[in-house]
């Protein structure tokens, strides 16, 4: 099942033939889904966004234009990649706001890096390598490769390895080392 016949996918989309994209799932145009990507049911891809190879949308995760995720990127269920710095839905004259109205703005995602499950990443910021956001923190500043985040807003809480479990001990202040305990992600 590599494209579910309820998912709703731009013809300009490219989505690789090893990506798996599920029910319900919209990626719009422009978009590109990396090699043995998952896009999870009722995910949302934003038009342009790049996902690189394989990235995991969770289900119900939203990412709006122009982010980029680098290869290897996790975003749980219900996490949003925001793209609007002044949200609002009229200008100042009172009229409905179009796309001319706004410049979108847009998370990046280095490689390896986890979103939590209901973490917002309020753009424009930058999710360093292998970097974890723990579930329900709201980012508001760019994240250090090998950090661990929590909180509302997100501050540092610790450090994680590459298999995403915290550092322990001395090693907690030398980023990508140790193993000893899992990150709440």
């Amino acid at each position: 099942m590599p494209i579910h016949a309820s998912a709703d996918v731009d013809s300009s989309a490219r989505v690789d033939p090893t990506a798996n994209v599920w029910h319900l799932a919209q990626i719009r145009e422009r978009a590109v889904v990396g090699m043995d990507s998952v896009v999870g049911r009722a995910a949302y891809v934003g038009s342009g966004v790049v996902l690189g190879a394989r990235c995991k949308l969770q289900n119900l995760a939203q990412v709006y234009e122009p982010a980029r995720l680098a290869d290897g990127v996790f975003v749980g269920p219900g996490a949003i990649l925001t793209n609007d710095r002044h949200p609002r839905a009229v200008s100042l004259r009172g009229d409905l706001k179009t796309a001319d109205d706004w410049d979108p703005v847009g998370v990046i995602c280095e490689t390896g890096a986890s979103i939590g499950a209901g973490a917002i990443c309020v753009a424009p910021v930058r999710i360093g390598t292998w970097a974890v956001v723990a579930a329900g923190a709201v980012v508001v500043h760019d994240v250090v490769d090998f950090a661990l985040v929590a909180g509302v807003p997100a501050r540092r809480v610790g450090w994680v390895g590459r298999a995403g479990w915290a550092t322990a001990g001395g090693a907690a202040s030398r980023p990508g080392s140790g193993t000893a305990r899992r990150a709440a992600a």
